[in-house]
């Protein structure tokens, strides 16, 4: 299999197997009008097996929090004529603004649908973030 080389663009690697899809359409990567290649159970000599996305556009606003609370590890790497010019870690973030939504049908951000939906992180170890606004978790 052979997968080119983009020139300008992203390339997010070091997904955990299986996530690839998930980022894609959380990013909504699936409504760019540019090449996208997604590759699943690639081999890694630190990972085992990880994933792959490469997306060959000049200029993305990537959302490193969607990433993050996916699968905090990730490398995005930005390329520009050909080369990578940055590359950075991705954590997980403490603060997630209209990523989801809060599932507690009683919240004001079901009532109101202008107001944002933010969740603060409050247990790291276990990937627990709870609404600002009612205290449900995510």
């Amino acid at each position: 299999m052979k997968i080119d080389s983009i020139q300008n663009g992203i390339v997010l690697d070091h997904i955990t197997a299986g996530n690839a899809m998930r980022i894609y359409y959380d990013l909504g990567l699936d409504k760019l009008d540019c090449s996208v290649a997604m590759m699943q159970n690639v081999k890694s000599v630190k990972m085992g097996k990880k994933d792959i996305i490469k997306v060959d556009k000049d200029e993305y606003d990537i959302n490193l929090d969607v990433i993050g609370y996916i699968d905090p590890g990730v490398t995005v790497s930005i390329i520009k004529d050909g080369i990578t010019v940055e590359k950075k870690k991705v954590d997980l973030p403490k603060r997630l603004i209209n990523i989801k939504k809060c599932r507690n049908p009683r919240c004001i951000t079901a009532i109101e649908p202008n107001i944002p939906h933010i969740f603060n992180l409050t247990d790291p170890e276990k990937r627990i973030y709870r609404c600002e606004y009612c205290e449900a978790d995510k």
